[in-house]
């Protein structure tokens, strides 16, 4: 499910990490990796929808992987804030993280995103 599992972390240039959406012990969401194609100024994009579901047996995660295309760096922004004014009034923002290939910076990301959810999963 891992995006580390599916991409390489030298390649993935930014994320963009949507505001999940949960309803009881499920949780659905959207994360927009923007990943460095052979020629530098060209990325593409890859979005992984996820359902995630608190079971009595643990925690269960289906991601889907899916490739969106390929694009100059700087068209990524606006596509995702036109992802936020679609899914209408209330939706926040993404986050946007900056990873630059850099495996420390992917690597501090999801420390934070293990530390939510050790929390939800002791509920």
């Amino acid at each position: 499910m891992r995006v580390r599992d599916r991409l390489d972390v030298e390649t993935i240039d930014k994320l963009w990490i949507f505001q999940p959406v949960r309803s009881g012990r499920r949780e659905q969401g959207l994360v927009a990796v923007s990943t460095f194609q052979n020629a530098q100024e060209r990325r593409v994009m890859i979005t992984v929808a996820y359902t995630a579901e608190h079971t009595g047996s643990g925690v269960t995660v289906e991601p889907i992987f899916t490739m969106e295309g390929a694009a100059p760096a700087d068209i990524f922004p606006p596509v995702m804030q036109g992802v936020v004014r679609r899914s209408g009034e209330g939706a926040a923002e993404p986050r946007a993280v900056a990873i630059s290939g850099s495996a420390s910076k992917f690597e501090e990301l999801l420390s934070e995103y293990d530390d939510v959810f050790i929390s939800a999963t002791e509920l």
